[in-house]
């Protein structure tokens, strides 16, 4: 079960970093510019 175990923890972390860089590259990246030309 340890030889194997290493390999769920890497795949766990794998997934994770996956989605965190999901959510980063789906969040608009400029907020300021986008509301200013909303208000105008």
């Amino acid at each position: 079960m340890a030889d194997g175990l290493w390999i769920i923890v890497l795949e766990s972390l794998l997934a994770l970093a996956m989605l965190i860089f999901i959510v980063w590259w789906t969040m608009p990246k400029k907020r300021g510019s986008n509301d200013k030309k909303r208000e105008e």
